[in-house]
């Protein structure tokens, strides 16, 4: 396509569950619903469009050792285009990925700076490992370097203990929170366990990550205060993994993992239920591959979301929790066709027809 090629979707145009239109156009990049006229090179692409899908927990520039080259982060952003995954929140990376940016063919990406840990209680080269009275300054500092998150980690297995505990005092994350808030970015925090939860929530938090330890205590504290989760059900299901791995040395943890894992369905469908908003995010550039945006909608469905809520929490809704636009009038056109309607089978998310990003087609 060059410069002056009007795209035409033409099918069924998603621009929100209730919302569908036969068709669109795209000009110099963004959508307009009126046909453009006297235009003679025009490509059409036929089928189901969705606005772009959100990945609300990747990390573009990790694996599970630590930073990587740009040139395996763009192989990851790569497959995650692939995929149909157009817009990011990097939950968290050590790199610098501000060259992405500059791509006119990667997924826009919405950074949380370096993820912000204890000393000694997360994974190796990934965090600023730290000690609660430095929590406020290094707050402040991935507020000023990120795309208006932070990333706290919550909790962590605690060695002395044998098991996941809470990383930071009540009065810490409290400060901490209340200063991200003045710079003007929310904050969210990775948290398996039950411990962390409620003193993060009443401190002021805009999100948590996982979220496996709510409770029939903490939902509804969470649903109250209007704080999201992104419960990274593809993570989740390698907990048995993990819990096997740790079995001789840390019994009582392996033991915990477990417990979460079992529960895991319901403690998605108990948030659900009681008005906790519920995002898609994958936890891919860790332990896991890139390109899972698909399989986390249909691990939703699994535990009991209804699709389109599904499909919501990774096309509309996750948009407008991020502040980006969707298929609207003069929105920058970032869109995925499929074959079939999506909210009659959340799977044909699996097999996009074509991906198109800032107005071309891509994939």
């Amino acid at each position: 396509m060059s410069d002056r090629t009007v795209l035409h979707v033409s099918g069924r145009v998603l621009v929100g569950p209730d919302d569908v239109r036969d068709e669109l156009w795209v000009v110099g990049g963004r959508i307009t619903y009126e046909r453009p006229a006297g235009v003679r090179d025009t490509v059409t692409v036929r089928g189901w469009a969705l606005p772009g899908l959100v990945d609300a927990h990747c990390h573009v520039g990790l694996d599970a050792h630590g930073p990587v080259p740009a040139a395996t982060a763009e192989k990851q952003a790569l497959t995650d285009r692939e995929a149909g995954a157009l817009l990011i929140r990097d939950a968290g990376s050590p790199s610098d990925t501000r060259w992405i940016d500059d791509r006119e063919d990667l997924p826009r990406i919405i950074r949380a700076g370096r993820h912000i840990a204890r000393t000694r209680r997360y994974i190796r080269n990934y965090a600023h490992e730290i000690e609660p009275a430095d929590l406020v300054a290094y707050v402040a500092q991935e507020a000023r370097r990120g795309d208006g998150w932070v990333k706290l980690v919550g909790d962590w297995i605690d060695r002395d203990a044998g098991d996941l505990t809470a990383c930071w005092p009540r009065d810490a994350v409290r400060a901490a929170i209340a200063e991200a808030h003045r710079l003007g970015a929310r904050v969210t925090a990775h948290c398996f366990a039950e411990d962390a939860l409620r003193d993060l929530v009443e401190a002021g938090i805009d999100c948590v990550e996982h979220a496996t330890g709510l409770t029939e205590d903490t939902v509804p504290l969470f649903a109250e205060r209007g704080v999201a989760i992104v419960p990274t059900l593809v993570n989740i299901a390698t907990f048995p993994r993990l819990a096997d791995g740790g079995e001789s040395k840390f019994p009582r943890w392996s033991a915990h993992m477990r417990r979460l894992h079992a529960r895991r369905y319901d403690t998605v469908r108990a948030a659900y239920d009681a008005g906790v908003p519920v995002f898609v995010g994958t936890d891919a550039g860790g332990s896991l591959p890139h390109g899972l945006v698909a399989d986390e909608v249909a691990e939703l469905v699994t535990a009991g979301i209804p699709p389109v809520e599904a499909l919501s929490a990774t096309t509309w809704g996750a948009r407008r929790w991020l502040g980006r636009p969707g298929l609207t009038e003069g929105a920058p056109a970032d869109l995925v066709v499929y074959e079939t309607d999506p909210r009659a089978d959340v799977r044909v998310l699996a097999a996009p027809r074509r991906v198109v990003l800032r107005g071309r087609i891509v994939g």
